[in-house]
């Protein structure tokens, strides 16, 4: 039999964020929770910033009957002149029959001892309660706190708990908390709880009650009432998919309103503006012919005759807030760039302060301006090389100066971008400032590069001093962990020199510039660089492999080569006729795709190509009449081998 399910776990407030990180694999735990007690179905996911709220249609009232089949020892071990030993009676026990209610059968060519029994269902309302525990468990917010008296915590208090198989409240208690079949309106509405009679029931009660359940529907207010706000005031609003999905998360009944600030506070670099209205106060911001606007918007979560209250309580907030930037950027400016103070800042232990850091970076910015003076110089005629290498030279010296400035200590986002504003006010070089906005970059995948060469000089010195800093004192990833995002500035720095077409050779580069750092394993460092090109490079990992045992360590050529010989395996590729090779070459290549924490990892995952390996022997003739076939068939057996063998030559084991 089926019934409905509603299962309700009502908190006080949930934070947007780390719910909104866990958000991707909370169907998935339940899910898996389902199938484990035997009673998956479907089921939809809704949220809001008080309840989690997990719908079934139909959900089974109990589990399934199953078999369960019990093998035991062999015949000749289990009896002896006819009667069982006590490995057989040992079976017998385990499987909690007695003896004579076991049979025999075939396995693995032997005959044993042999028992299968029927398990019965048991009802899912006895299960429920471990269920949804598990689940509340099972999610993983980060950090957790606990309330009252309780050893459990949580990311937020539990305040209630409610749970109805079709019109049966199922009762349970969790968290020192009795499930009811009853459940909280908007605050706005109410305090007081209502009642539901069965599981459908709850929907139409709680939108009765100002509760927009679904966050589909709410994203859909609150976009139809953008478009209405701009059709009216003629505006253009930025809509910043996170900040919605945030806004929609902290929201039951979303009302969107337009709010205004002094145009004075129009004097603040835009970015001041709407970092602070994003992140301070997760206001929308307003243009206008392309320009910033003294308007925002705030999405309320309050059911009101009146919004004009509410809009004047979002404006008090943000005046408060653009007067102390504009105060930062006042005081900012008077005292100007200076990176002085940079050697009060540690960076790491080992490594000295920012200002040693900026030390190392100049130096390693003077050996790329000399390696590529010719490029920069035909980029920048107006410049001599003596000339050059000073606005070099003070570029990286001043390009972590704002993190002094007020602003930045306030807004840590905006580091480097303050800088570049800094320098554009005071009538600083172009290439100079634009050189403190573009140093990061690029700082994600879908980042924009540094638009000159000068400018990427500055931000390979940073990524470059990062990289063989951190290899000098031992700080290397393992496995997944990267605290330093040093993954990231290697894909980083192969990004700006392809963007660029310069020539950077990551052994003789890499190894000149460790020179001034203290002694550690070069090889060690190489070896990660390259690791990266399997997954910079979207290919075939086997070719990423042929070019770099070539011997080639220049990037751009490497590139080159990657791409041309990828182009030729795709037609090589396409003679795979027969299903057991593709299979078997889709397998190998997903295999060889992934990172693996060990060398243990690696090989358990080349031995479970076992069976796809098997069958293309068995189904695959290696040496056809055809030439290219047999050459590629070959090729793909060799490719298989010389993956075992970056680990070990398996063939020299003998057991």
């Amino acid at each position: 039999m089926i019934k409905p399910l509603l299962i309700e776990i009502g908190v006080e407030e949930l934070p947007a964020i780390p719910f909104l990180k866990e958000l991707p694999n909370i169907e998935t735990l339940w899910l898996d929770i389902l199938e484990k007690n035997a009673l998956a179905c479907e089921f939809k996911f809704y949220y809001t910033p008080r309840r989690l709220v997990l719908w079934h249609e139909a959900f089974p009232t109990q589990q399934a009957e199953r078999e369960e089949e019990f093998f035991g020892a062999p015949l000749s071990v289990a009896l002896k002149d006819g009667e069982p030993t006590p490995a057989a009676l040992g079976f017998a026990k385990k499987c909690g029959v007695d003896f004579t209610q076991v049979s025999h059968a075939q396995k693995d060519g032997k005959e044993v001892l042999y028992y299968k029994k029927t398990i019965a269902g048991q009802s899912s309302k006895n299960l429920l309660q471990a269920m949804i525990e598990s689940f509340i468990k099972g999610l993983n917010f980060g950090k957790s706190m606990r309330w009252g008296f309780l050893e459990e915590s949580f990311i937020r208090p539990i305040r209630w708990f409610g749970c109805m198989l079709g019109d049966e409240h199922v009762p349970f208690s969790l968290f020192g908390i009795e499930s009811t079949p009853f459940s909280y309106p908007h605050r706005t509405i109410s305090y007081e709880p209502f009642a539901y009679m069965f599981a459908g029931d709850y929907f139409d009660r709680l939108a009765e009650r100002g509760v927009v359940l679904y966050p589909t529907k709410r994203e859909e207010i609150i976009l139809n009432d953008f478009k209405a706000i701009e059709k009216k005031e003629g505006i253009h609003i930025e809509i910043d998919e996170d900040l919605l999905a945030e806004v929609v998360a902290i929201t039951e009944y979303p009302k969107a309103l337009i709010g205004s600030f002094e145009e004075r506070f129009l004097r603040l670099p835009p970015e001041v503006i709407i970092t602070s209205m994003k992140e301070n106060q997760r206001y929308f911001p307003v243009f206008k012919d392309g320009k910033l606007t003294n308007r925002f918007i705030v999405v309320s979560n309050a059911i009101s005759d009146d919004y004009d209250l509410i809009v004047r309580g979002n404006e008090k907030v943000l005046r408060a807030r653009l007067s102390d930037a504009l105060f930062f950027l006042d005081n900012d400016l008077k005292h100007g760039l200076s990176y002085e103070g940079l050697k009060d800042i540690t960076y790491l232990d080992g490594l000295g302060s920012l200002l040693d850091k900026e030390l190392r970076e100049k130096a390693i910015a003077t050996y790329l301006t000399n390696k590529y003076q010719t490029a920069l110089l035909a980029q920048n005629a107006r410049l001599n090389a003596s000339s050059l290498q000073a606005l070099m030279d003070k570029s990286v010296m001043y390009s972590k100066s704002d993190l002094l400035s007020e602003m930045v200590y306030e807004f840590t986002e905006l580091q480097g971008l303050m800088g570049y504003y800094y320098a554009t006010t005071s009538g600083e070089d172009e290439l100079f400032a634009l050189a403190l906005k573009e140093q990061y970059l690029p700082n994600s995948e879908e980042s924009a590069l540094p638009s000159t060469l000068f400018s990427a000089i500055v931000a390979l010195a940073y990524k470059l001093d990062s990289l063989i800093a951190l290899f000098s004192i031992d700080k290397i990833p393992t496995g997944n962990k990267d605290p330093y995002a040093l993954r990231r500035a290697v894909n980083g720095i192969v990004k700006i020199v392809l963007d660029q077409g310069i020539v950077f050779d990551i052994k003789k580069d890499l190894f000149a510039l460790s020179q001034s750092y203290k002694s550690f394993d070069f090889n060690v460092l190489e070896t990660f660089f390259l690791e990266r090109m399997y997954q910079f490079f979207d290919v075939n990992p086997s070719i990423i492999s042929a070019v770099i045992n070539s011997g080639e360590r220049e990037i751009v050529k490497l590139s080159q080569k990657i791409k041309a010989l990828a182009s030729i395996v795709q037609d090589d590729e396409k003679l795979f006729d027969n299903s057991y090779e593709k299979e078997l070459y889709s397998a190998f290549k997903a295999v060889t795709a992934k990172t693996y924490n060990s060398f243990e990892e690696n090989l358990d995952a080349l031995f479970a190509l076992k069976p796809q390996i098997d069958a293309f022997f068995d189904n695959v003739m290696v040496n056809t009449e055809d030439l290219n076939v047999r050459a590629n068939r070959q090729n793909l057996i060799a490719s298989i081998y010389n993956a075992f063998k970056s680990i070990a030559d398996i063939k020299e084991i003998s057991i």
